[in-house]
């Protein structure tokens, strides 16, 4: 069973990952704080890691680089990382945050399964 890490302050953002997520059969869990993700990822050892771009504290592109790092200094496991964008042009920093795949708000269930499934 695969295990997915939510990290948002929206519960309807939330909402719509665990219904779109859940019932392809993952293990979905969420975090409300940019800053619980790094703690999250180490504890859990999730196979992704859903970002959204605007998480109230420390937003999905710190969080990323943040993920990054821990990374590459080899004090965390690689994990995808899927960021959820606010709008196209948002692209350009996802990829600057080295983020996996991105996917422009709102949700879709069926891109967000795909996309999902793909970095699985």
């Amino acid at each position: 069973m695969s295990h997915i890490l939510v990290a948002t302050d929206s519960d309807d953002i939330a909402e719509e990952a665990f219904a779109a997520l859940a019932s392809f059969g993952t293990m979905v869990s969420r975090v409300h704080k940019g800053e619980d993700v790094r703690e999250a990822v180490s504890v859990l050892n999730p196979d992704v890691v859903i970002l959204d771009l605007q998480i109230g504290n420390m937003g999905g592109v710190a969080t990323s680089i943040d993920l990054r790092h821990e990374q590459e200094a080899g004090r965390l496991n690689p994990v995808k990382i899927l960021m959820l964008l606010d709008r196209e042009a948002d692209q350009w920093i996802a990829k600057e945050a080295k983020v996996d795949a991105e996917l422009v708000k709102p949700l879709d269930a069926f891109q967000l399964r795909k996309i999902t499934e793909s970095l699985l």
